[in-house]
């Protein structure tokens, strides 16, 4: 019963911290919360957790504050993301809306996220690697220079040329193309390396062995290009009216390290809780920039398998071990990074919601495509 109580005192001065930013005593929590317990016994209470290592005391005779351990125990015992209001919801399908393009949206999409939290706001463009293909084109641009063209399930374009010794026909390459997107549509670019791979050595495309082998290398580039996402960021000068900029400077450096930003974030999103919504706090960053901050993030969009596409069970089982890991793995991240008294709730709801519109907006787009 003690140890019951003692959390939801614990769980009423993170609320309370968060709110006002200012250390909290056990009078405040007795008038603000129910508690039904003397100040007395709230001062025991938080006493214990100080021993515990959930609250410190930043002064003698000044309230406590929460630990890391602390923010960590309140965001494990939430128990379910709150869901944004109606209205808020409508407001983000407003403002994403208009959209023009996958570049747009996640650009409105870091500054609707920023404006929501009042934090700084990241989004990830969906990396090739994680990218399933929808449809390549092969236009011949000089005498013997070709451009790839090739279209992934994300809406992502990328372009590369091939420079060819025997520039095949019009024609063969026209039905060269229709056969990959005919027989790859909806692998993953690694596997579509793999296959034209195979193309390559078959007595089935006489004439274009050549042609296969450099597109199976230029897929395979793609395939490995992690430099492939860009990172959308907003909310820094909202972030910098929260605090000194001394006090701030080990951050903003932490996001100048876009690389490090981007390993931390697709990690994080990819070991999810139950809600969708993953949270590192200080240390747990492994970043020292962010070591007074906290990152909440959430992948969007998902990989999928096509099952008509499918390589076969019996063809090279590592391919396909590949494929099976990837299907389903977000494509990218969406996040939000303040600092560590943030108000968890709320922003894990805003990333969440965010990141469900970005996946449908993927979603949607495909289909489109396809209709």
């Amino acid at each position: 019963m003690a140890q019951t109580r003692r959390m939801l005192v614990l769980r009423a001065v993170v609320e309370d911290y968060i709110r006002s930013h200012e250390p909290i005593g056990s009078s405040s929590l007795t008038r603000n919360h129910n508690l039904r317990v003397s100040p007395a016994t709230v001062r025991n209470e938080m006493s214990a957790l100080e021993n515990d290592g959930y609250l410190v005391q930043p002064h003698t005779s000044a309230g406590r504050i929460p630990t890391e351990k602390g923010y960590r125990y309140f965001v494990d015992r939430l128990a379910s993301v709150v869901p944004l209001s109606a209205a808020q919801k409508r407001g983000i399908s407003n403002f994403l809306g208009g959209s023009v393009s996958l570049q747009d949206i996640l650009q409105r999409s870091a500054r609707l996220l920023a404006s929501i939290t009042g934090q700084v706001a990241v989004v990830a463009s969906p990396a090739l690697s994680k990218s399933t293909l929808r449809h390549v084109e092969l236009v011949p641009v000089a005498m013997n220079i070709l451009l790839v063209v090739v279209i992934t399930d994300t809406g992502s374009v990328a372009q590369h040329t091939l420079t060819m010794v025997s520039m095949p026909s019009p024609d063969e390459l026209s039905r060269f193309a229709a056969m990959v997107n005919t027989r790859f549509s909806g692998l993953p670019l690694a596997s579509t390396a793999h296959r034209l791979r195979e193309m390559a050595v078959s007595v089935e495309f006489p004439g274009m062995h050549d042609m296969a082998r450099s597109l199976a290398m230029t897929f395979d580039s793609m395939a490995d290009d992690e430099a492939s996402s860009e990172l959308y960021m907003a909310g820094t000068s909202r972030l910098a009216h929260q605090r000194t900029a001394s006090d701030l400077a080990p951050l903003f450096d932490a996001l100048e390290e876009q690389v490090v930003l981007m390993r931390l974030m697709s990690s994080l999103s990819e070991e999810t809780s139950h809600s969708g919504v993953g949270v590192a706090i200080g240390s747990e960053t492994h970043t020292p920039g962010l070591l007074h901050a906290s990152v909440v993030t959430s992948g969007y969009g998902h990989t999928h398998t096509v099952s008509a596409q499918r390589p076969p069970r019996d063809q090279d089982q590592d391919q396909d071990a590949a494929y099976d890991e990837q299907a389903n793995a977000p494509v990218a991240f969406v996040g939000s990074i303040g600092l560590t008294h943030m108000d968890y709730a709320a922003t894990m709801a805003a990333v969440r919601a965010v990141a469900r519109y970005l996946t449908e907006f993927i979603s949607h787009d495909e289909d489109d495509q396809e209709c």
